[in-house]
């Protein structure tokens, strides 16, 4: 199994609360020095990430150095999310623990035995169980990902049925992360914008990625270039759906939630599955054609919660990354649980 959960995860009854600008929620602290180094590469190892390096100019994939969380603690109740951090940089993940995953489907597609001494760059980066879950001793990379959810009110089509609209992405080849795999969307690294502390909130990522990956608020790509803004999210700069957001962030319009936490075993990243939830039919119907994903998309797909057939066949697509498959049927399983009458959802079961 690829995705694992070795501490406690917020009750799906009660999904712990990600606050935004002026709501409650999650409570992130930033270290002022990662608790490890990162790891000096020998011979083996540097040749993987030389090999990295010349597939990203082969393949035109983006690749910029940016400062990036890593996750040094996390404590997580029913109704409570907090967490310590570090910084580190994104190229000594990308260039060592990121590879993992490359490396596991090359020894299945070559019939090699999985088991350690097969698989050298897990043996140096992740070796056991105990290195995956103590994240205070590696460096442990990952971030928020989230299903999309907005309430649309009764259509023709649906039979005058109230519902939500979903969103799943198709990424795109140019990414270094889930290439070509299905996700939920908005989906990120874990990374500071402008002011290291506060951006350490899981809130202020999910923000920035809704604002950057479906409304179109292109300043905010950490691979165009240098921020020269002192304050890019600022209400004044801010989209119109995003800025609806925020002006109604104190009220039950709508919600970010975490739907659970887990270490992804073959990565050894964080992921923090969440959901995202618009109970006002009025911001679809003002927003929804301003809604478009960007670069990191090759293509958006829309779902009704009322199509149980289309979701049924939508959650054994093949084409699924496995945090966000993860992340998805955890945010069906909230909005059926919410009991608002806008949802004919497959039966999910989560197994421990």
């Amino acid at each position: 199994m690829a995705y694992g959960h070795p501490w406690p995860r917020p009750r799906v009854e009660d999904p712990a609360p990600i606050g935004g600008r002026g709501q409650s929620g999650d409570h992130v602290d930033l270290e002022t020095q990662a608790p490890v180094e990162a790891s000096q590469l020998d011979e083996m190892s540097a040749d993987a990430a030389a090999q990295r390096l010349a597939e990203t100019l082969a393949t035109s994939t983006r690749f910029v150095n940016k400062p990036l969380y890593q996750l040094v603690d996390i404590d997580l109740s029913r109704d409570h999310l907090a967490a310590t951090v570090a910084l580190t940089d994104f190229i000594s993940y990308a260039l060592t623990l990121d590879l993992l995953e490359g490396e596991l489907l090359d020894g299945l597609a070559d019939g090699r035995p999985i088991r350690p001494g097969t698989l050298p760059l897990r043996d140096r980066y992740l070796p056991s169980l105990g290195a995956v879950i103590e994240v205070n001793r590696r460096l442990c990379a990952g971030g928020p990902l989230a299903l999309f959810a907005a309430a649309r009110p009764g259509s023709r089509a649906r039979r005058g049925e109230a519902d939500y609209v979903m969103l799943v992405q198709e990424r795109s080849a140019r990414v270094l992360n889930s290439a070509r795999r299905l996700a939920v969307i908005p989906k990120s690294f874990h990374e500071p914008l402008v002011d290291f502390s506060d951006d350490a909130q899981l809130s202020a990522t999910l923000e920035r990625e809704l604002e950057e990956e479906l409304f179109g608020h292109t300043e905010l790509d950490a691979t165009e270039g240098e921020r020269r803004s002192a304050d890019p999210l600022h209400l004044s700069r801010l989209s119109a759906p995003m800025r609806w957001l925020i002006d109604h962030a104190d009220t039950e319009r709508w919600r970010m939630e975490c739907t659970g936490f887990g270490l992804n075993l073959v990565s050894g990243n964080f992921e923090f599955a969440s959901l995202i939830a618009i109970e006002d039919e009025e911001w679809w119907a003002s927003f929804g054609g301003q809604v478009e994903a960007n670069w990191e998309s090759e293509g958006l797909r829309r779902y009704s919660t009322r199509d149980r057939k289309g979701l049924a066949r939508l959650v054994h697509d093949a084409t699924w990354s496995n945090e966000g498959l993860f992340a998805f049927l955890q945010g069906l399983r909230r909005l059926a649980e919410a009991g608002t009458g806008r949802v004919n959802l497959p039966s999910t079961e989560l197994e421990m």
